[in-house]
């Protein structure tokens, strides 16, 4: 059982603090087994974020406001218009937590799929982008990172759908120089929103990650 919380899209985003503090009570639930496996999906105001291996040349040059997180990877910004996502779910033993991002992977290319997107893994670098002959280096249309603690989860995705680029320009977005960013709406041509995007990754999550997570493994068994 997976239970997704849509906590806050559009003008009701929620502040990453506020987000943050909400999936540490929900990660001591679930890691507590008082709550089941949970997806928080939600909007931030725009708002930078490094990871653990962000490095001081990476960051805005402008001083604008970062805020550190102990999740995995380096700096990335999170706004209007790109859907984020946080599971907070229980792996399964032995943990495999590069399989459990491939899975994030996987999840997202099929997302993106259901808008006739090829989203596809690069190797060596995590997320989804898009790769073809004007873009050999690709363009990155979901960001991932991620934390494990007691077993369970914390952090997630960021999939772009509807926001602009401009916040990109002041960083360099996960320590990649030679790649781009793109989002749904800019492939397709139309707006499409997070709202729109929800119900595809609730559609397509537990397909994906069913392997890796421990109460889906009791439940095969």
């Amino acid at each position: 059982m997976v239970d997704y919380v849509v906590t806050g899209l559009s003008a009701n985003s929620v502040p990453y603090s506020t987000a943050l503090e909400m999936q540490r009570a929900v990660h001591a639930d679930v890691a507590s087994g008082r709550a089941p496996d949970t997806v928080l999906l939600l909007e931030h105001p725009s708002v930078y974020t490094a990871g653990k291996r962000t490095e001081d040349h990476e960051r805005p040059s402008d001083g604008t406001p970062v805020i550190d997180v102990d999740r995995g990877g380096k700096i990335t910004w999170h706004g209007p218009g790109q859907l984020v996502g946080y599971p907070i779910v229980r792996l399964a033993d032995p943990i495999d937590v590069v399989a459990y991002v491939r899975r994030l992977e996987g999840m997202l290319i099929h997302v993106l799929a259901e808008f006739g997107i090829p989203g596809q893994r690069v190797e060596g670098r995590s997320g989804v982008w898009l790769v073809d002959a004007n873009r050999q280096a690709g363009d990155k249309i979901a960001a991932i990172g991620i934390r494990v603690a007691d077993g369970v989860t914390m952090h997630g995705f960021a999939l772009n759908c509807s926001n602009s680029f401009d916040a990109y320009r002041s960083i360099i977005a996960c320590g990649i120089f030679d790649a781009g960013v793109t989002s749904i709406s800019r492939e397709l041509g139309r707006e499409v929103t997070p709202e729109d995007v929800v119900p595809l990754i609730e559609k397509h999550f537990l397909t994906h990650l069913a392997p890796s997570l421990a109460s889906e493994t009791v439940v095969a068994a």
